[in-house]
């Protein structure tokens, strides 16, 4: 088959895999248009079946933890954690949107950080929504942040997002905690960065607080459940003490899941195929079928492209030069896919490279709706709860904070990494 018509044909599955992930059709569609994306990759030759098994056994492990994850945050949600916070956060900050702001903020870093981006999307920004209800604050800053710390907030942990997943193992030597103790400093400068943004942006709605309609009520205290919050605690325990003995995050979050799935059961918070809808297996499917095709479109013109633009050093100028490679990438062709393209090609600079790269395909993400699925999820989550957020907002604020996030986050890598490594 002629390289064009293989480029082109890999091409193609790409577009078709990251269109169908916009739509987000019933999960027997996403699984169909998956494993056709992935035949016609195969069947061109972009990839030999050799190679996409590979592929695949690379995946298994993320795909697993996902699963898990998913179902983790999904019965914290029915054991009402989400809401417990929500309720906190209006309770403390009733009517001072500026302190309801910076509460938001550390409700959604830190879901994001433990739990992943997509708990900070689909559970905890409807809760911060309805929360501020009849209150002073307007909703708008506030779900905003959600969606800003689902991408920001991800580089904390290995097990925050999926991009740092598929990293880890261009990140030999690197442990759980030392992964931890190296991007903590540019996790928390690149909120401050969202933080500021936040207040220049929404200035106007954070200094003159709307009318209020609650007449005085105050919001109903919810208590934190104690076994999630155990079952969390010791979830992130197993991660730091068994990540050097080389035990993978799934099986971690795993038994996390397994633990709240019966708790909740049994105290009848979830049934059964709730808990098992929670995992998402279509939706591990189709990360499995885009790797295949990435690993693909790889061998293409694409692929080509993204190898003569890595620099060859890591200095600073050469570490910004990557995290802005990522971020492009990343909203060109979905962060997954950009994951999965760049990272062995920077592999070879080094572990700071490798991290460099995972500024921009984090905090970059969000730059544009096609960035990161967690902001297509966050979309999607206010429009079925009849709160379409605005589509202008969402990138004017983008295009406000990002770029400044991702080149103060990469500059502290640059300083801070060769102290702790």
């Amino acid at each position: 088959m002629p390289h064009a018509l293989v480029d082109l044909l890999a091409v193609a599955a790409l577009v078709a895999l990251l269109a169908v992930a916009f739509w987000h059709p019933r999960p027997g569609v996403e699984v169909l248009a998956a494993l056709v994306a992935a035949a016609v990759v195969l069947a061109s030759r972009a990839v030999e079946p050799a190679g996409a098994l590979d592929e695949v056994r690379l995946l298994l492990p993320v795909v697993a933890f996902l699963s898990a994850i998913l179902v983790v945050s999904e019965v914290c949600a029915a054991e009402g954690l989400f809401a417990a916070v929500g309720a906190t956060v209006a309770r403390l900050g009733r009517d001072r949107p500026r302190r309801m702001l910076a509460l938001t903020f550390a409700a959604a870093a830190v879901t994001t950080a433990v739990l992943s981006l997509d708990a900070t999307v689909v559970l905890l920004t409807p809760v911060v929504a309805a929360a501020v209800t009849g209150t002073a604050t307007s909703s708008r800053p506030l779900v905003h942040a959600c969606a800003r710390l689902a991408n920001t907030a991800s580089v904390l942990l290995p097990v925050s997002n999926l991009t740092n997943l598929l990293a880890l193992p261009s990140l030999p030597g690197v442990s759980f905690l030392g992964f931890a103790a190296v991007m903590a400093p540019v996790w928390l400068a690149v909120i401050g960065v969202e933080y500021v943004g936040h207040r220049v942006f929404f200035a106007r709605e954070l200094t003159a607080p709307r009318p209020t309609s609650h007449d005085g009520r105050r919001t109903e205290d919810r208590a934190l459940p104690v076994v999630p919050l155990v079952a969390v605690a010791l979830m992130l325990v197993g991660f730091a003490a068994l990540s050097p003995l080389g035990v993978e995050p799934a099986w971690v979050a795993g038994a996390a899941a397994v633990v709240l799935a019966g708790h909740a059961t049994s105290r009848r918070a979830m049934r059964v195929g709730e808990v098992l809808r929670s995992a998402h297996a279509s939706f591990a499917i189709f990360v499995l079928c885009l790797g295949i095709v990435v690993a693909g479109l790889s061998a293409t013109f694409l692929g080509a492209l993204v190898a003569a633009a890595v620099p060859d050093g890591t200095g600073l100028v050469s570490l910004l030069t990557i995290a802005l490679l990522a971020t492009v990438l990343a909203n060109l062709v979905n962060n997954l896919p950009a994951t999965l393209l760049l990272v062995p090609l920077v592999a070879p600079l080094g572990v700071t490279a490798v991290l460099a790269a995972l500024v921009g395909l984090g905090v970059g993400s969000g730059l544009t709706y096609a960035g990161s699925l967690a902001n297509l999820l966050w979309r999607r989550a206010l429009v079925r709860r009849g709160m379409p957020p605005s589509g202008r907002d969402f990138h004017l604020l983008s295009a406000l904070v990002t770029l400044p996030a991702v080149g103060v986050g990469t500059v502290v890598l640059w300083a801070w990494a060769p102290l702790v490594r």
